[in-house]
């Protein structure tokens, strides 16, 4: 093989440099981890998409009297939420207007329709 390289390094070619540090083992911790009865109940929950109809499930600690059952046969907790990545012009690229609570009317009754120009 004439005019190769060879493919090969040597020991003084890697870059960054390895290092290895042993470090001692950690002991095993003794008694109780957390305290009993003080952290809220970390579980997971449904989000929807009241806009889009998406569903997410994260884990939350988040309190709610709905529920939802998924196709998957279990029974979650659910939280409506007006936007998500799902229904967001950030995310979806597109512009839409999500007037859930009357807040565009208020407004054109308020100032007048906009005029075209």
């Amino acid at each position: 093989m004439t005019g190769c390289p060879d493919p090969t390094p040597g020991p003084d070619t890697r870059w960054p440099p390895v290092t290895r540090v042993a470090e001692p083992p950690i002991a095993p911790q003794t008694g109780r981890v957390m305290k009993q009865d003080i952290h809220p109940n970390y579980r997971p929950v449904v989000f929807q998409d009241l806009s889009e109809g998406t569903n997410f499930v994260i884990r939350s600690t988040v309190e709610t009297a709905d529920v939802i059952t998924l196709d998957d046969g279990v029974e979650y907790p659910l939280v409506k939420v007006e936007i998500s990545s799902a229904s967001h012009p950030f995310f979806t690229g597109t512009m839409k207007i999500v007037d859930t609570a009357g807040r565009v009317e208020r407004f054109e009754r308020r100032y007048g329709q906009r005029r075209k120009g």
